[in-house]
C-alpha cells in the first residue's frame, strides 16, 4: 500500500491529475460552411481597387504626354520668368536699345516680305510671257509645217477626181489647178498621196504624170483644205480649170465637205545655204 502511495506520489502521476480532462472539439459541419461573409465596406472596396495598381498600355502612354506636357510647360514658364526677371532688372537705356533692335528686326522682315512679294510678282509675269511666248512659237510651227507639208492637216474644203479614160490629160493642166485652187486660198493641197509644197512641180511621163518625180495615174485625186464657197467657182469660172479638162475629154467632180484629211508628209529639208538673218 506504501509502496502504490509512493508510485502516486510521483510527479509524472501528481501532473495527470492536476492536468484538465481535453475539451472536445466541435467537428465542421455543414452549418459551419454556409455561415455568410462580413461585407466589404466602402474604404475596403477602395483600397482592394486602387491596391495592387493595374496599368494597361493606354494609361501608360497617357501618362507619359502628360509628363512631357508638364515637363514643357514648367521649362516654359521657368524661361519666361527668367526673362521677366532680366527686363525687370534692366536699366532704362537697355530697354530702349532693345526696343530699338526689335523696331530693327521689324523692319527688316518688313523689307525682306516686300523683296519676296516682288520677286514672285516677276517670276509670275515672267512665266505667263514665257508660256504666251511657248504658245505663239508652237502655234506658229504648226502652220509653218502645214504649209511645208510636214506635218497632217484637217479641215473643210473640197474633192477634184479627175477621170482621164483617153489619156489627154497632161501636167500643166494639173498644175494650173493647183495654181487656180491656190489663188482660191487653198492651205493644204494632196495629189494621189503627195503633198503639194511651194516648190511642188509636174512633169508628164508617157500617158500618165508625175509631181515632184512620183508618178501617179488616173484618175487624179485632189484633196484640198480650204473654204468650199471659193474653192469650188474659182474651178467653175468660164475658160477655167473644169471646162479646159472637159475639152480634152477629161471628166471633173467636184464634192464640198465639211472635213478633209490632207494626211501625205514631206521630210523637212535642211537648206544647204540659205541662213536666217535675225539676230
Amino acid at each position: 500500500m506504501s509502496e502504490q502511495n509512493d508510485r502516486n506520489d510521483q510527479p509524472e502521476n501528481r501532473l495527470r491529475r492536476e492536468l484538465p480532462a481535453e475539451v472536445p472539439v466541435p467537428a465542421a459541419g455543414p452549418a459551419a460552411e454556409e455561415q455568410p461573409q462580413q461585407p466589404l465596406t466602402g474604404r475596403q472596396r477602395l483600397v482592394k481597387g486602387l491596391w495592387p495598381p493595374r496599368f494597361t498600355r493606354a494609361q501608360l502612354i497617357v501618362a507619359l504626354l502628360l509628363f512631357g506636357l508638364g515637363f514643357g510647360l514648367a521649362v516654359q514658364v521657368a524661361s519666361n520668368s527668367d526673362t521677366d526677371s532680366a527686363l525687370r532688372g534692366a536699366r532704362q537705356e537697355d530697354l530702349v536699345r532693345i526696343l530699338d533692335e526689335l523696331d530693327s528686326r521689324t523692319q527688316r522682315l518688313e523689307d525682306e516680305k516686300q523683296g519676296l512679294e516682288k520677286q514672285r510678282s516677276e517670276l509670275q509675269t515672267s512665266s505667263d510671257q514665257a508660256a504666251e511666248a511657248r504658245k505663239q512659237t508652237a502655234e506658229k510651227e504648226r502652220q509653218l509645217g502645214i504649209l511645208a507639208g510636214t506635218v497632217a492637216a484637217q479641215g473643210p474644203g473640197i474633192t477634184m477626181t479627175i477621170e482621164d479614160t483617153k489619156g489627154t490629160v497632161e501636167a500643166d493642166m494639173l498644175l494650173d489647178a493647183i495654181q487656180e485652187l491656190r489663188a482660191a486660198g487653198a492651205e493644204a493641197i494632196q495629189v494621189n498621196g503627195v503633198r503639194v509644197v511651194a516648190g511642188t512641180y509636174f512633169t508628164d511621163s508617157g500617158k500618165s504624170v508625175s509631181v515632184d518625180g512620183n508618178k501617179i495615174n488616173a484618175p487624179y485625186r485632189f484633196k484640198v483644205i480650204g473654204k468650199p464657197q471659193d474653192l469650188e467657182p474659182a474651178l467653175n469660172i468660164p475658160g477655167g480649170v473644169v471646162q479646159t479638162l472637159e475639152k480634152e475629154q477629161a471628166t471633173v467632180n467636184v464634192e464640198r465637205s465639211d472635213k478633209i484629211v490632207v494626211d501625205a508628209l514631206r521630210q523637212a529639208k535642211r537648206p544647204d545655204y540659205a541662213r536666217s538673218s535675225s539676230r
